[in-house]
Parts: structure tokens; C-alpha cells; sequence
């Protein structure tokens, strides 16, 4: 099946940034949509960003709790999709985990765990105060 590497976490003081990447195994990578969730201890896996293939008009989407902040890219000739978090805030300290599903168009975004049919095994990222 699909592998999902997820690397680039680590420990960053508030305001600072940090970039999260996911190598993907697989070789038609390029038309997939691709996501970013997190998962702080105690609470539920949560959206952060997607990205849908170059062709698509669709384009990226972030919840809003990241938007201006986060920044989700892919570079399809390394598959390899980026999220380049910047003013990190201590809340934005969990695990973040990079998952992928098959383009399509049965809705405009896919912002929903559910949504995803492969995950990567997450990075953990954490922001001191």
C-alpha cells in the first residue's frame, strides 16, 4: 500500500517556524490529494491543511486556526509534500500526521479524517512559550 514518511518535527520556540515533510512511496503521487493533520494529547486528530494535484482548480485549503501562518506545497517530482509552519504558537504542539487519498471530485475539499485513505505514522512537533 501507499507508505507515508513524515519528517522534520522537533522542538521550536513560539514564533519560530519549522518545515514538516512527507515522502510518499507512491509513484502516481502527483494525483492525489494530499493532507496535513495534527493531534494534540487528549484531543481528537484535527484538519490543518490539504493540497490537491497541480492540474486541479481546487488548489490548498488550511483550518482556520493556521491560516497566514501554515503553508502546504508538494513537489511532485520528489513526491514529497511540504508544510512550512511559521509564528508557532505553543498550541500548535501535537503530532502531525501527512495522509493521501485518490483525486476526485465528489466534494471541493477534503478536510475530514474519513476523507483519507493513507497515513503516514506522524511527527511530533512541539512549541515552548
Amino acid at each position: 500500500q501507499v507508505q507515508l514518511v513524515e519528517s522534520g518535527g522537533g522542538l521550536v520556540q513560539a514564533g519560530g517556524s519549522l518545515r514538516l515533510s512527507c515522502a510518499a512511496s507512491e509513484r502516481t503521487f502527483s494525483s492525489y490529494i494530499m493532507a496535513w493533520f495534527r493531534q494534540a494529547p487528549g484531543k481528537e486528530r484535527e484538519f490543518v491543511a490539504t493540497i490537491s494535484p497541480n492540474w486541479s482548480r481546487r488548489g490548498t485549503y488550511y483550518a482556520d486556526s493556521v491560516k497566514g501562518r501554515f503553508t502546504i506545497s508538494r513537489d511532485n517530482a520528489k513526491n514529497t509534500v511540504y508544510l512550512q509552519m511559521n509564528s508557532l504558537k505553543p498550541e500548535d504542539t501535537a503530532v502531525y500526521n501527512c495522509a493521501a487519498v485518490p483525486y476526485s471530485i465528489t466534494k471541493y475539499v477534503y478536510t475530514s479524517v474519513s476523507d483519507y485513505s493513507y497515513w503516514g505514522q506522524g511527527t511530533q512537533v512541539t512549541v515552548s512559550s
